[in-house]
């Protein structure tokens, strides 16, 4: 049976929330696996046929948490999930383009391929309070990331990617 894995991050409940959407929108299509980034491993990635990479952007960067992973797994994933596609989420403050990057630059190494553009929601959090406060995504940004999470399915499961 194919599966969707999507690992995320999330330490004040915005990348959580946006990868549960996403997760709920997938899981009528094909099998999904949502993992917190601590936890995941090469074995989730080799064992899967599509990803949803889903964190927040600090200080301009991916997480350190999703950062962690990537280079835990990196490596032992190398040469072995080339061609398989994924798609990103990023819970940004400002404007989250350099963790896309990043994470976008890491799958290109994996030789993953791309089924979507980033999906970057912005919280406009610019004060300590506001960055470290627990979020709440509006549904329309939810929405936006079930619409992700059900075409990440279908398109796995159907062969499309």
């Amino acid at each position: 049976m194919v599966q969707l894995l999507i690992v995320y991050h999330s330490m004040t409940g915005g990348s959580r929330q946006m990868a549960e959407a996403a997760a709920e929108a997938a899981r009528p299509e094909i099998q999904t696996r949502l993992v917190a980034a601590a936890d995941a491993g090469p074995d989730d990635l080799l064992g899967s046929d599509g990803y949803i990479f889903c964190a927040p952007e600090n200080l301009a960067a991916i997480a350190g948490v999703m950062k962690d992973f990537f280079d835990r797994c990196y490596y032992p994933v190398l040469g072995k999930i080339e061609g398989r596609p994924y798609a990103q989420m990023v819970c940004a403050g400002s404007d989250g383009e350099n963790a896309a990057r990043q994470t976008a630059r890491i799958a290109q190494g994996w030789r993953l391929r791309e089924a979507q553009p980033p999906l970057i929601v912005c919280t406009h959090a610019q004060t300590p309070e506001a960055i470290l406060a627990e979020k709440v995504i509006p549904d329309a940004q939810l929405s936006l990331c079930r619409d992700l999470g059900a075409a990440m399915g279908a398109g796995i499961s159907m062969g499309v990617f």
